[in-house]
């Protein structure tokens, strides 16, 4: 498939440029000269206390380390082939708690779809117990993301035109990804201004995996406290009493899992004078099927409240003075099956003097689940000498709230959609830190063929107005293959 959308797409567009190029040109500078590899790590810590999956509250410390590698391969002077791979692993307390029941008569199967049908019996009096303020053992606690894309450029003789193709694969245990796109870009006036366009599509699948008690509830039915997983297991009302009652009639397993996700970028560039450009763009996204998380669980305010654990914390479930006891899910997170985007947003870029030059970035959002936001980006790189550059930079961005959103236990059963999903809530954040790198645009650092074009080292520190902190260190490094 992949030979046959290059074919299809690309070798039409560089016939036609071919043809408009000057054929008597003797030489044309290379649109890259060598071969470039690149090697990025990066690691990220977060935490916070609004957990989607405990439905708004609980632990979000999040632990993840990616690594990738980019090849930019020269097929000719007009050519470029770029692959891309990389692997991200990551720990979460959040999604631990999928199954948050890691003691007692939780014990396990080890097919990671966190029903642990197979348990193995605890004392008489001794019962599971969980909270949303504590990471469980369970086996979504962890999970590796792959991705892989390859992508394609051709420049036309007279490099006014540049025209591109792109394939995209992602994986992890319950949602994969595939994507495809072109791209056409039109240099004129000199080459100082530049039009382009971008399209691309994603078709992707998830794998539901549903909080443990309701995957036992789609698996049992009504009987489901007396079979599977709670075959033996205690359930207790809102004062500690011992009940049966708990069935989560609302809930109804997903029957479609597929999500499309459709985009195109339209941007336009200009080089003002030597020392001031700008570019403005926008974006039209259109998704379409499952939109919302299957493990997301949902509290509602009608509905009784019940618990698995020790009784004495159910007066604290919503503090962190909560050690063990989990309430169970009335539903999961249910969000309508279309979503349109629109973005826009411009650049502009200064340079104030040899050294120091001025970045700025701003974009404005809209989408039709009424979410609107502005983020706004600094960054003041400053040449420190021939080789080094220190780069401070600062973001800021606010959001109002999707109209499907409600915190903890405020939706009612009757509502038709509803999340507790804190990225969907109306907050505004702050990012700062800076960058350092340090280039040689003559490679003279080698080992054989291999040299070292630069090295890139940046750090930011994340927060947001509900409480929610990250810091992100990346480390790059780009070497060219003589």
């Amino acid at each position: 498939m992949q030979k046959l959308f290059l074919f299809l797409f690309i070798v039409p567009f560089s016939t036609l440029l071919a043809q408009e190029s000057d054929s008597t040109t003797v030489y044309k500078k290379r649109v890259l000269e060598s071969t470039e590899i690149e090697f990025l790590m990066s690691g990220y810590n977060q935490n916070g206390s609004n957990s989607s999956v405990s439905g708004g509250i609980g632990d979000e410390n999040l632990q993840d380390a990616a690594t990738n590698i980019v090849v930019s391969m020269p097929l000719s002077a007009d050519d470029v082939l770029t692959f891309d791979v990389g692997i991200s692993a990551y720990s979460s307390a959040s999604s631990s708690n999928i199954n948050p029941f890691n003691s007692g008569a939780s014990g396990g199967d080890d097919d990671d779809d966190d029903d642990d049908d197979d348990k193995v019996l605890a004392p008489a009096l001794q019962q599971p117990t969980g909270t949303p303020w504590q990471a469980s053992s369970g086996a979504s606690k962890k999970d590796i993301l792959a991705a892989g894309s390859l992508s394609y450029s051709h420049s036309s003789d007279d490099r006014k035109w540049i025209v591109g193709a792109d394939l995209h694969f992602s994986n992890e245990y319950d949602y994969t990804s595939l994507g495809i796109g072109g791209n056409i870009s039109k240099l004129f006036n000199g080459t100082n201004s530049e039009i382009s366009l971008k399209a691309n599509v994603y078709l992707d699948q998830w794998k539901p995996i549903y909080p443990t008690e309701l995957h036992e509830y789609d698996k049992y039915g009504s009987s489901f406290l007396n079979n599977g997983y709670f075959e033996n297991i205690t359930v207790y009302n809102q004062n500690g009493l011992e009940t049966n009652q708990y069935v989560p009639t609302q809930f109804e397993a997903i029957a479609d899992s597929k999500r499309n996700s459709y985009s195109g970028t339209l941007g336009f560039s200009q080089v003002l004078t030597r020392n001031l450009q700008f570019s403005v763009f926008m974006d039209v996204v259109m998704q379409e099927g499952l939109l919302s998380t299957p493990y997301h669980r949902m509290y509602f305010a009608d509905k009784a409240n019940y618990y698995i654990g020790d009784t004495q914390y159910i007066s604290v479930y919503e503090t962190r003075d909560n050690k063990g006891v989990y309430r169970l899910a009335d539903d999961i997170e249910r969000l309508p099956d279309t979503r349109l985007k629109l973005p826009f947003g411009a650049r502009i870029n200064y340079y104030l003097s040899e050294r120091i030059s001025l970045r700025t970035y701003y974009r404005y959002y809209w989408d039709d689940w009424d979410i609107t936001s502005h983020t706004a980006n600094v960054e003041l790189p400053i040449k420190l000498s021939d080789k080094f550059t220190f780069t401070p930079a600062y973001r800021y961005y606010m959001q109002t709230k999707a109209k499907y959103f409600a915190g903890f236990e405020e939706h009612l059963s009757s509502e038709e959609f509803y999340t507790s999903d804190y990225d969907l809530s109306d907050f505004d954040a702050q990012q700062y830190g800076f960058g350092l790198s340090y280039t040689d645009i003559f490679t003279k650092a080698k080992i054989w063929k291999i040299g070292l074009k630069n090295v890139d080292l940046r750090y930011q520190h994340y927060t947001r107005s509900n409480g929610l902190t990250a810091d992100i260190a990346t480390l790059g490094f780009k070497f060219v293959v003589d």
